[in-house]
């Protein structure tokens, strides 16, 4: 028992992308596994779509469930201390504009929601299921793909743009699961790519992953109730606006973070 406890250890600490790739199919595996069999509960036991309890059980608890074993998982290799302690890597000032941008979004799309139509059971359960996505999806691509990558001895840029395009990946099964055209998930997939790297950017300004977990977590939520129940305010132009923002957003950050990695690749190569 030892031995195999071990072998388990030291295969995924080797770390390297495939690991990280491996690590992201089985929790969407397991997570759209357990979805569809909590989908075969009774219609009854469910309540009617956009309910409080409609939400709790397509949305939250497949999510709640997930979250349960990539915890168990991250103990079982031992990482729960490190994935959750102060990071040494630390950014750079500009970092901080990627908070700034998703937090303002997030706040004015909380701010124009039409609180006389949408129903306090609906938001809380939302606000719930969203801190479990903030959670889980933040522990699988900035937590995990982003300490495998590094164990692999990968820099910085393979990380981010790992983190950010395993993110974006997870969301092309929403093609088959859900009834949006292509040109929605596709679209979707270039918001999520950028959406990831504005996270690992905070991640990295911040040092912790519980900040990207805790944006994260306002985002979803916020986002949808906006979308189904929209107040009449200016504020809710930024919501609405929200996906193409944060695309402009993560690509100039994107940018200015090549550049900057590759200037700091160089200085040390020149006092090597």
């Amino acid at each position: 028992m030892v031995a195999q406890s071990s072998a388990w250890k030291r295969f995924w600490n080797r770390g390297g992308f495939w690991r990280a790739l491996l690590l992201a199919a089985a929790y969407l595996g397991v997570y759209e596994l357990t979805g569809f069999l909590l989908g075969l509960v009774d219609e009854g036991v469910q309540g009617e779509e956009g309910s409080a309890s409609h939400v709790f059980f397509a949305t939250a608890l497949p999510i709640i469930v997930t979250s349960i074993l990539l915890v168990a998982f991250a103990a079982s290799v031992g990482w729960l201390r490190e994935l959750f302690a102060r990071q040494s890597l630390g950014g750079r000032r500009w970092m901080w504009i990627a908070l700034i941008v998703v937090l303002a979004i997030n706040v004015a799309a909380l701010l124009s929601i039409d609180y006389a139509k949408a129903p306090l059971t609906v938001v809380f359960t939302w606000l719930l299921t969203g801190l479990f996505v903030g959670f889980v999806e933040e522990l699988v691509t900035r937590g995990f793909a982003v300490d495998l990558m590094r164990k692999g001895g990968h820099g910085e840029i393979g990380v981010a743009l790992a983190s950010a395009g395993i993110f974006a990946a997870l969301h092309f099964t929403n093609l088959f699961t859900s009834t949006q055209g292509l040109g929605v998930t596709l679209l979707q997939i270039v918001y999520t790519f950028f959406f990831g790297i504005c996270m690992f950017l905070i991640l990295r300004v911040t040092r912790t992953l519980i900040a990207p977990m805790l944006v994260h977590a306002s985002t979803d939520p916020t986002l949808f109730l906006h979308g189904e129940y929209p107040s009449e305010s200016l504020l809710g132009l930024l919501p609405t606006l929200s996906t193409y923002l944060v695309i402009v957003t993560g690509a100039i950050l994107l940018v200015a973070f090549l550049v900057g990695e590759r200037r700091r690749s160089k200085n040390r190569l020149a006092a090597a």
